[in-house]
């Protein structure tokens, strides 16, 4: 049999690359065959484990496991993520592990060697500590779980494999412990290269007036040059777990979120509820696997990353938990001197050290030798950059280089939380990625609470690259989790998180102080497109007119908005339109290499318009900052004319949930899911922009947890030939949550399929 080739174009830097999938000798599985799926019901038997575990999977494909030991708990939590998404785990951990070229060739080599640089480099018996005296024996059982799935897959390849090209290998419990999605979500070093640029560009006082609100004042560091500082090191950093999709390289993975719980006094339920929703792209699969874990000591659900085990937001019996990101600082560029002499020796306060030198290959898929690179790391961190010129090089140094910062591994102590007070004491087991954690328990307290490692500096403040020679920018250690803010039992009788966002926790928090809410409010208020912004901006078209009638015509329809980002409205797409209009023509105030990378800053532009000063309008600050607003609604409608003056946001606002394999017009059909009418953009509570927003969603009731909800899409499984793979995406796509059952009562009621495993 010929072997099966589909070649995809892709652009990479100024070169065409083409990608060749091969089906290993066999046709590629077309959209009418059935591949054979993973055993779901019945018995099986695997070896390793204990005792009979059962797992029963609801109506939705959510595996309930339950077991008589912690063990066989997790070997079994292992076996049944694999079943349902075993590439994805592979692929996954091809992708933070630095591994991609051996499989997708040349091309990726470089992101795979950046991606190497900022992992753990430390002893792995503190690694595992820092989790929990227990996590490395629940990571070994996992793994195991994993592997019993491996072998039976290795014999009857899954379609994803076969149309990829490789065979799933066999996994080790130090897997878990990459820190790449950490990295992704991480904050600082990147702000620090804009700063510096910006400050050469347009001066220090300017580019202090010019930065977001919210942002501390730029110090003086006239000890490093930062006009060396070159855009192309936040251009390296971007390369680091880059998402591996076969068609493109993806960006960075978006952080956001929205969370927030009540207290019993705003409840209706007679306890408090909790809500939560990441924002992540719309892959298919999705980040999030749902599972409900049961065993001696452990009655957990909720959602997990496939490729880990425990649950990261969820319920046990006692307390409920969601989060969101944060944008604390844990990262600092250093600028390291390099002796002239000896390109491998750093500036030490004086004299010369060396550089430690770690020499590594990676293997290239069609090619007969690896390629061979070198690692380099001074006491600051990795280098990451090097100006051979001025005899620089810039280290990289983020807390994720300390033990216990593999992402999410700490909610394995979270998980048996036996109530609030515990699982704020716990969360010091959560170093990464930083989130602001909001929590309710069955005793009736509320609270939020930032959980992350984050540096203590003394002689500088993390804005702009530091002098890695002079010692002034060391970190001075770790500020205590004890003083990380936090609240509890607030007298408003809520709490929010929401990344900070303007725009989402007013929103957000002002729907909480109205009336007392049940779990169908919080529905509601997650689906919110009520745009926050708009309230606060147009009222100020109502002090000014424009001469041009269609201008004109775009304000009053503006002014008699509901302010709703609905699919069917044109209003909406004129208002996102002006929007995105008015931040750009702000980010003209700096050259034109920056405005591309303010624009991403300029969150929100609310603040800025309302009470305009003079370090953004030149001459009379309400006068030209109304001729602005002007100016956006006519560079709006311009824009708007080409497609369509009263085209509504739906047209242009859709939802597809993208897979790896996607690929042509028969890939697309087969693997992607989609499009869906979206509702909302990135500034309302229902957000979505740039192909991420809430594929997850959960809604707690603490007083009676079957009464809990969510809403998931895609579907659970990743084969296109499982019932689950995509029956969750019309729920989602229109609102509708279901059950998430918990008690024995309530699985049986809702029972789907029953596997029973079985020792060998």
């Amino acid at each position: 049999m010929a072997n099966c080739r589909s070649v995809a174009w892709f652009p990479v830097g100024a070169t065409l690359v083409a990608l060749v999938m091969t089906g290993c000798g066999r046709a590629p599985v077309s959209t009418t065959d059935r591949p054979r799926l993973p055993k779901t019901s019945g018995t099986l038997v695997l070896e390793g484990l204990d005792r009979p575990v059962r797992v029963v999977r609801d109506t939705w494909g959510v595996p309930h496991i339950t077991a008589e030991s912690e063990d066989d708990l997790f070997f079994v939590q292992g076996f049944v993520q694999a079943q349902d998404r075993l590439f994805q785990m592979d692929l996954w951990r091809r992708s933070v592990q630095g591994r991609l070229a051996e499989v997708l060739g040349a091309n990726f080599i470089e992101r795979d060697a950046m991606t190497r640089r900022v992992q753990f480099r430390g002893h792995l018996d503190a690694e595992w500590a820092s989790y929990g005296p227990d996590a490395k024996r629940i990571a070994s059982a996992f793994v195991r779980g994993v592997n019993a799935r491996v072998k039976q897959a290795v014999v009857d390849l899954p379609e994803e494999f076969l149309l990829a090209g490789w065979r799933p290998e066999l996994w080790r419990p130090e897997d878990l412990l990459n820190r790449t999605d950490a990295f992704l979500s991480a904050a600082g070093a990147q702000d620090e290269v804009l700063r510096a640029r910006l400050i050469t560009a347009v001066g220090r006082a300017r580019a202090d007036a010019l930065l977001p609100p919210g942002h501390r004042r730029i110090p003086d560091h006239g000890e490093v040059d930062l006009g060396a500082v070159s855009y192309l090191l936040g251009e390296t950093m971007r390369r680091v777990g880059t998402a591996p999709f076969f068609q493109s390289l993806a960006g960075p993975v978006p952080a956001g979120s929205n969370a927030w719980a009540i207290a019993p006094s705003r409840s209706r339920t007679g306890g408090p509820l909790v809500a939560g929703d990441p924002h992540r792209r719309f892959d298919n699969p999705s980040l999030r696997y749902l599972v409900h874990l049961r065993a001696p000591g452990w009655n957990v659900a909720g959602a997990t990353a496939p490729w880990l085990p425990g649950v990261a937001i969820g319920h046990n019996e006692h307390v409920a938990w969601a989060m969101a990101a944060s944008s604390v600082d844990v990262q600092d560029l250093f600028v390291e001197r390099l002796n002239p002499a000896d390109a491998h020796q750093v500036e030490d306060r004086g004299g010369f050290v060396d550089v430690d030198v770690e020499r590594e290959r990676i293997e290239v898929k069609g090619r007969p030798e690896p390629f061979e690179y070198e690692r380099q790391y001074t006491k600051h961190g990795a280098l990451i950059g090097l100006d051979r010129e001025r005899n620089l090089a810039y280290a990289l140094r983020w807390s994720g280089s300390e033990p216990g910062t593999a992402a999410e591994l700490g909610a394995l102590a979270l998980d048996r939380a036996a109530g609030t007070s515990a699982f704020r004491q716990l969360l010091s087991h959560w170093r990464m990625p930083a989130a602001q954690f909001v929590f309710a328990g069955r005793d009736g307290h509320i609270g939020s609470q930032l959980a992350a490692l984050i540096p203590l500096r003394t002689g500088m403040s993390g804005d702009v690259p530091s002098a890695g020679w002079s010692g002034t920018g060391d970190w001075r250690g770790w500020i205590p989790g004890a003083a990380l803010p936090g609240v509890h039992d607030p007298a408003g009788g809520y709490v929010v998180a929401a990344n900070d966002h303007v725009a989402r926790v007013s929103r957000i928090t002002d729907l909480l102080r109205g009336p007392r809410l049940d779990v169908e409010d919080f529905e509601r208020l997650q689906h919110d497109v009520y745009a926050w912004n708009a309230a606060q901006l147009i009222p100020l078209l109502s002090r000014i007119r424009s001469i041009e009638e269609r201008v004109e015509a775009g304000r009053r329809r503006l002014m008699a908005w509901d302010r709703r980002i609905d699919p069917q409205s044109t209003e909406a797409t004129l208002y996102v339109a002006w929007e995105q209009e008015l931040v750009r023509l702000l980010a003209e105030r700096v050259p034109q290499p920056l405005q591309s990378e303010l624009v991403t800053r300029l969150r929100s532009v609310v603040q800025l318009l309302l009470t305009p000063s003079r370090r953004w309008f030149d001459g009379h600050p309400v006068r030209s900052r109304d001729r602005l607003l002007v100016d956006a609604l006519a560079g709006a409608i311009e824009h708007l004319q080409a497609l369509n003056a009263q085209v509504a946001w739906g047209q242009l606002h859709t939802i597809t949930f993208k897979h790896p394999l996607g690929v042509g017009e028969r890939g697309h059909r087969r693997f992607d899911v989609g499009p869906f009418l979206a509702a909302g953009y990135g500034h309302t509570v229902q957000a979505n922009a740039g192909g991420s927003g809430p594929s997850l969603r959960v809604i707690f009731d603490v007083s009676d947890w079957d009464r809990s909800v969510v809403t998931q899409a895609p579907g659970q499984s990743e084969s296109p030939a499982s019932p689950h793979f995509s029956d969750l995406a019309e729920l989602w796509a229109s609102g509708t949550y279901f059950p998430f059952v918990f008690t024995e009562g309530a699985l049986q009621a809702h029972a789907k399929s029953t596997l029973t495993l079985v020792p060998k």
